[in-house]
């Protein structure tokens, strides 16, 4: 059986790789962001980022224990393939602002989930950390969202909106093809009636949002894109067997699904904008309506973040009969 405070420290692990992640993206984001405001957020946020990963790794020094090798290699080559992704793409700083916005969001819930085993375990330093570093997170992620107006033009610099809209159709499309494979799959992987139930719920919403997308394109005498769906789709199933791989699967699918809804907010943000440059106003109502959807779906999962967390260490094995928190 799995002690709380052992499963505690497995958590802090989780978050140091997390954060190592996080360090090769924003070492690399300021040169890509294609605008001198956002580039020096990512470089403010980079400095708090290092502090970060300071404090967990001083969590963990006084645990008397330390980061993962593996995993931390595994994330850090993640964060390198991110960058080289968002570089090749004609729209280079919209994906990039997508994608961190979507990160801010990972992390910020795996610091909820910390905190909150850590207010269960009564370890107080823990909830102080995983606190401070979630508010800094959250704000980054403010930022970024306060940012899409800049990002998007960047993205453009002078092309013909109109011209790349469909582009823009065609990714949230393949976007939502992911979301579909994933959300069909988490009701069987959670094995829980709450979490199942949210996930349920958004899978009809992102059915009408493929549907949506589809009728568009079509009106635009385009569709989309066969590649970018099936490579989303295999990317949902990999990220399905992740999940079945580990024992806290609830918090961890909770927290990915949390920012993968983040990740559809920023890339339909970008759509939206791109569309009122157009003046396609039938597309930016699309995306608007798809946007409260997501944002609806988001605070659901952010609601059930504590639930999710005490699921994760029953599955782990934690006996949680002796606590009180």
């Amino acid at each position: 059986m799995t002690t709380l405070h052992e499963q505690l420290t497995k958590y802090l692990i989780d978050a140091h790789a997390i954060e190592e992640q996080a360090l090769v993206q924003l070492r690399r984001a300021p040169e890509l962001a294609g605008d001198p405001a956002v580039a020096a957020s990512f470089a403010a946020h980079l400095e708090e980022t290092e502090g970060h990963e300071i404090a967990v790794a001083e969590a963990l020094a006084e645990r008397h224990a330390e980061p993962s090798a593996i995993k931390e290699a595994v994330m850090r080559a993640g964060g390198a393939g991110f960058v080289l992704f968002a570089r090749l793409q004609p729209d280079t700083p919209g994906k990039l602002a997508t994608h961190a916005y979507s990160y801010e969001h990972l992390e910020l819930a795996s610091y909820e989930l910390l905190r909150t085993v850590a207010r269960i375990a009564g370890e107080e330093p823990v909830v102080r950390i995983a606190s401070a570093i979630a508010a800094q997170e959250r704000a980054m992620a403010e930022r970024l969202a306060n940012s899409f107006d800049l990002t998007t033009a960047a993205s453009l610099q002078g092309r013909d909106a109109a011209a790349h809209l469909t582009g823009y159709l065609a990714d949230a499309h393949a976007i939502e093809m992911q979301s579909t494979t994933l959300l069909e799959r988490a009701p069987k992987i959670v094995e829980d009636e709450l979490l199942a139930s949210l996930f349920e719920a958004h899978l009809e919403e992102t059915r009408e949002h493929a549907q949506l997308l589809e009728s568009r394109l079509s009106e635009l005498d385009a569709g989309p894109s066969h590649l970018k769906d099936a490579a989303m789709k295999l990317g949902a199933l990999n990220w399905g067997g992740f999940f079945q791989a580990h024992p806290d699967t609830p918090g961890k699918l909770t927290a990915f699904a949390f920012a993968f809804e983040h990740l559809e907010i920023g890339g339909y943000e970008h759509l939206l904008r791109v569309a009122r440059i157009a003046q396609d106003d039938h597309t930016a109502r699309i995306a608007e309506h798809i946007i409260a959807q997501e944002r609806t779906a988001a605070r659901a999962l952010a609601a059930a973040f504590d639930h999710a967390a005490r699921l994760s260490l029953q599955a782990a094995g934690v006996d949680l009969s002796a606590t009180t928190a």
